[in-house]
């Protein structure tokens, strides 16, 4: 029997016995505790779930036929050419200040040999060496050189700025400055070589204004055959035709180096240091004692 055949067959005959009662709240009791429950635990999202989810994508993305993700683009350093180099101290140089002083003084060192020359607007000249026990020495009447030819503080200030008009006066000069050879008279690559020579001179040891300066410059970027040689002790080389080498200085427009320039008496003289001789050009108030 049941128990609710229990209680029906109690209730058939009137009044309800107590222990049937207890007896029968007690089973019921213990059919009640002893049944399966369900637990409802409330959905969180927590960082297991933020984890396993970062995984799933990573194993997504590395599946066969996933499209990668795009390339980030790289910045690429830009290539600098040895014209624009030159092009660039050109515009330095162009925007200078214009120097001023007594006299123009010209250094040049080779290895252990150093050479100074002073000029003065009148044409004279001192001069310091090894040929002088490295005194100041009073020379007289000396000129400026450019190449071939003799040049004033005037004539330099009078040339053109333009860099096409520059080459044409100075092949004009060079054409008719008489100079030659114990050969004879300057050949066409002798002639070439003077042109040169020049642009290098008021680039490096002649004190031309500003605007010559920049358009000797760029007669050079645009010569036919002048080689970028990059990054060297005290600039930017170059290999000029005649195997002549230069060194830039970007920065303030400056030549450091040489492996050939004219000399006070008109002389080329040619470095026989591969980096050539060391040279700096500068005005000055006073002649030191």
């Amino acid at each position: 029997m049941n128990d609710l055949q229990t209680v029906r067959a109690a209730l058939s005959h009137g009044e309800v016995p107590q222990d049937v009662v207890d007896r029968s709240r007690h089973r019921l009791q213990n059919r009640l505790l002893g049944a399966p429950r369900r637990r409802v635990r409330p959905l969180a999202l927590g960082a297991g779930f933020v984890a396993a989810a970062a995984a799933a994508a990573v194993v997504v993305a590395t599946l066969p036929g996933t499209p990668a993700p795009a390339p980030q683009p790289q910045a690429v350093a830009p290539v600098v050419t040895g014209t624009q180099v030159l092009l660039a101290a050109a515009t330095v140089a162009e925007h200078a200040p214009a120097g001023t002083g007594k006299y123009w003084h010209v250094k040049t060192a080779t290895g252990n040999l150093v050479y100074e020359n002073w000029f003065s607007a009148d044409g004279r000249m001192w001069f310091r060496g090894e040929k002088s026990g490295n005194r100041v020495v009073p020379l007289g009447d000396f000129p400026l050189r450019l190449a071939a030819t003799t040049v004033t503080f005037e004539q330099l200030r009078a040339l053109p700025a333009d860099p096409a008009a520059l080459r044409d006066r100075l092949v004009n000069t060079i054409a008719h400055s008489g100079a030659r050879t114990s050969a004879g008279p300057f050949t066409a690559e002798e002639r070439e070589r003077e042109l040169l020579l020049s642009m290098v001179s008021l680039v490096s040891t002649l004190p031309a204004p500003p605007a010559v300066r920049a358009a000797a410059f760029r007669s050079i970027a645009a010569y036919p055959g002048v080689r970028d040689l990059g990054p060297v002790p005290g600039g930017r080389g170059f290999l000029l035709p005649g195997d002549y080498r230069l060194v830039v200085d970007p920065a303030t427009a400056r030549i450091s180096h040489t492996s050939m320039f004219v000399t006070a008496d008109g002389a080329i003289y040619g470095a026989s240091r591969p980096e050539g001789a060391e040279v700096s050009a500068e005005w000055t108030d006073s002649l030191p004692k």
